[in-house]
């Protein structure tokens, strides 16, 4: 993450990783002139994951954002960190919202660092570091969903009212079909293969992005599946059109465990991809002692798939204990020495795939898909939204058909939207309803989706010989 102009305060830096075990490694300090800036805001930092902060990739957001205020109450101000007052925050405001557009955050980025900050301050309160909390908060009445009353919170002023929550920017089915196939299989246009090519990894790569689409996992879920996990499945009674996979809370945001519906016909293509590009990647994760690169790895007696994992010095860890980090560093140990790592999706070379990775990999199918001459960019974030969109609309869909109401009543929708709103808010392991229910406006925008949404999600899934 870069810092931006405001840090001019160069001596005051950030560590993103410490010497610790476990999530404490990825706890960041703040440093000045190589030292620990504070010892109490260190303790803050350490704190984080008792209070619900428990992802690298938070903590990591939170150090940076504590790191550009810290820089510039030095630069602008002549204060310390628990120095700062009310007249600070709008100096910062005006600094970082009201300059010139190349300088100028957006209200987004905005909100998200008055939130770091009003967490530290608030802590600090109750620490008895600071005599004076340089935010004002007022109460205000939040919305009840699904029958839930209203209620009273505390809002920072400080937060912009016109921000919007967080874009929902899914793409339609035709462009995402087009994108699996030209920029992560790498056909041409018309389905066809291309002439000469290719793509070692096309099915590995196909088949992720499925399981993005059609469950709706976030890529950080998606990416440290195990192995084991996918294939005990595969058990379930041939007939079921699909399965429930079960989340445990350490691999989920928020350790709000969840489960998901996998189709049958993806666990078909997945066990293909195992007995395939896996294969081979695990061979050469073998022959070139692989495991000797993975940091702190950890071995686990045989391929187990139980609830219970015996590791090589005779102990035991609870397989849905193990945080999304941990399972990275997972290696199976069969009976006859061999070793391989334990999550599904790995690189060429049998290494672990880093969510980073699958970032690469769409930016590169996307570039793939501009080069045929369509101008489709997708992330693996949006095929999540792309999930939520058109599972959203089928559900009210099946409402409206069971009420018999009229596929274009709007107010049907609404009259019929908390049930099909909760449904998909458990399939996304959404904390709050507010956030699904942004999902509803995009779905209002377009009049084919609802119509659509049935008969364009069951299609998606190509059979398993077109893969």
């Amino acid at each position: 993450m870069a810092v931006d102009n405001l840090s001019a305060a160069s001596n005051i830096t950030i560590q993103e990783r410490r010497d610790a075990a476990g999530l404490d490694a990825y706890v960041p300090i703040i440093l000045c002139d190589g030292a620990p800036y504070d010892t109490h805001l260190d303790r803050f930092f350490l704190d984080l994951p008792l209070s619900g902060v428990r992802s690298r990739h938070s903590l990591r957001a939170y150090g940076y954002d504590v790191l550009i205020w810290l820089r510039f109450l030095a630069e602008a101000c002549g204060r310390s960190v628990w120095q700062a007052d009310r007249q600070d925050v709008l100096a910062y405001h005006r600094a970082r919202r009201r300059k010139d557009a190349e300088q100028r955050i957006s209200a987004a980025s905005w909100n998200r660092s008055v939130a770091c900050l009003d967490r530290l301050y608030r802590w600090a309160a109750q620490e008895g570091l600071t005599a004076e909390v340089p935010f004002t908060h007022r109460t205000v009445w939040r919305r009840g969903y699904g029958g839930r009353r209203a209620h009273m919170a505390a809002r920072n002023n400080a937060y912009e009212q016109a921000a919007r929550p967080s874009g929902v920017n899914f793409v339609t089915l035709d462009d995402y079909r087009l994108f699996r196939d030209v920029g992560l299989r790498g056909l041409l246009p018309g389905g066809l293969e291309r002439p000469g090519a290719r793509d070692r990894n096309g099915m590995r790569n196909s088949i992720f992005a499925e399981l993005l689409v059609t469950t709706g996992l976030r890529l950080e879920e998606a990416s440290f599946l195990l192995a084991c996990e996918l294939s005990a499945l595969n058990s379930h009674a041939a007939s079921d059109r699909q399965a429930w996979l079960k989340l445990p809370d350490a691999l989920t945001k928020g350790n709000r465990g969840r489960n998901v519906l996998v189709p049958r016909r993806l666990l078909e293509q997945i066990q293909a991809y195992v007995t395939v590009e896996r294969a081979a990647a695990v061979a050469k994760f073998q022959q070139r002692f692989g495991w000797k690169t993975i940091e702190k790895p950890i071995f686990v007696i045989g391929r187990q798939s139980g609830p219970r994992l015996t590791l090589r010095d005779g102990s035991a860890i609870a397989l849905d204990r193990l945080r999304p980090e941990e399972r990275s560093r997972t290696v199976f140990c069969d009976d006859d020495g061999a070793q391989q790592p334990a999550v599904l999706w790995l690189t060429e070379v049998g290494q672990p795939l880093q969510p980073n990775s699958w970032e690469v990999i769409f930016a590169r199918a996307s570039q793939r898909c501009a080069a045929a001459g369509s101008a489709i960019r997708i992330s693996p974030h949006q095929l999540r939204h792309t999930f939520a969109v058109h599972m959203l609309a089928m559900l009210i869909q099946h409402r409206l058909r069971q009420a018999a109401l009229p596929a274009a009543s709007m107010e049907g929708y609404r009259q019929l939207l908390g049930d099909p709103l909760q449904q998909v808010q458990r399939l996304l392991g959404h904390a709050n309803l507010t956030t699904t229910y942004i999902y509803l406006d995009h779905i209002a925008t377009r009049a084919d989706t609802v119509d659509a949404a049935v008969e364009e999600l069951l299609a998606l899934l190509p059979s398993a010989r077109s893969l």
